[in-house]
This record gives structure tokens, C-alpha cells and sequence, in this order.
């Protein structure tokens, strides 16, 4: 089995579980507060692997510097273990060039931004060593350049079954500044709308 195999069949096997009979995608099981909105329903889901990366930074802390989220690079897989979608961090020319999550579509090249609205750590759902769960609103959408529009539907998206990417510890220090970091997770995407 390849380290890719190992890393993902876990997860992808939780993901199968997801789909309803008539092959439906049904929504993971959420904290009440990054729960979407009654009426949404996924459409698309994927299996992420890859890292959340930071960079040790000028910061509002005692020792005057800390680790600063500088986006995400992960590539989304399906239950076969395809590459369906990659996520990354880039401006959003829809909402002002803010520089926001990212996510396209590997087939068809659609492309989806998206902002926090909230997140979780609730310890029933939240493993205490992984990144937060979040529940985002999509800010911005791109049809492919032959008018792939796969991920173009999406309103919200949700980010669950968290593992890794927390920030590292300690080892940001002002002799450390401008030192990056990237640190492997793994997450599910679901995709509403």
C-alpha cells in the first residue's frame, strides 16, 4: 500500500459511510454552532491532505513574536482515492483582492473563496491536537475557462474530522523570526448548497 493509501483509506472509508443509498452526500455530524442553515445540503465532499503553514512573526505576545497562519496546500481526494480538488490561500478579486481559503476544483479548474464564519473546538467532536473545525461562507465563485462550474454552486463549506496542522510549539523566538513552517493535517471539506 503506498503512503498515500495509508494516510487517506481511513478517512475516505469514513467518507463512504457518508453517502446515502441513492448516492446523496448526508452532512457530518457538527457542533450546534458551525451547523449550516436549514435548507443547504452538500453537493461535493473530499478528503484533505497536506499542511497548514505559518511563519513566525511580529506579534501582540510577552516574547513579542508567534506563529501567523500564512494558508493552507492540501490536495482533496474522493472515496477512490482520485485527486478531486486542491485548497490553497489566494486573493478573492470578487471581495476586494482579500487574500482568503481557496479551493479548486481539479477536473473542471471552478474555483470557490471562502470566510470564516465560525469554528469549534468542542472536545465531543475536536481532537485537542488537531486545528479547529470551521463553518465558512462562501465569498466568491469562478467558472473553469470552458465553463467547468463544479464548486461554483457552493454557499457554504465545512471543515470537519480534523487531525494535525496546529501551530508548532514554542521555537518562535525573535532569533526565529521570518522562519516558516509546515505543519501536515488532514481534514473533510463539505461543500453546500
Amino acid at each position: 500500500m503506498t503512503r498515500k493509501a495509508a494516510c487517506v483509506l481511513p478517512v475516505v472509508l469514513a467518507l463512504s459511510a457518508a453517502l446515502h443509498a441513492d448516492g446523496r452526500i448526508s452532512a457530518p455530524a457538527v457542533p450546534s454552532d458551525i451547523q449550516v442553515d436549514a435548507g443547504y445540503k452538500p453537493f461535493f465532499r473530499g478528503h484533505a491532505v497536506g499542511t497548514q503553514n505559518y511563519i513566525c512573526a511580529p506579534a501582540a505576545t510577552q516574547s513579542g513574536v508567534d506563529w501567523l497562519m500564512i494558508g493552507p496546500q492540501a490536495t482533496l481526494f474522493d472515496d477512490d482515492l482520485d485527486q478531486v480538488a486542491t485548497h490553497f490561500q489566494s486573493t478573492n478579486v470578487y471581495h476586494g483582492d482579500a487574500i482568503e481559503a481557496t479551493w479548486q476544483h481539479s477536473r473542471d479548474t471552478s474555483a470557490v473563496w471562502a470566510t470564516k464564519v465560525k469554528g469549534s473546538k468542542d472536545s465531543a467532536y475536536v481532537d485537542p491536537d488537531a486545528i479547529e473545525w470551521l463553518l465558512l461562507r462562501v465569498s466568491g465563485t469562478q467558472t473553469g475557462p470552458a465553463g467547468g462550474d463544479k464548486l461554483t454552486r457552493a454557499v457554504f463549506i465545512q471543515r470537519v474530522n480534523t487531525v494535525g496542522g496546529k501551530p508548532p510549539a514554542g521555537e518562535c523566538t525573535v532569533a526565529a523570526l521570518n522562519t516558516r513552517k509546515l505543519v501536515r493535517y488532514e481534514a473533510d471539506y463539505y461543500f453546500y448548497e
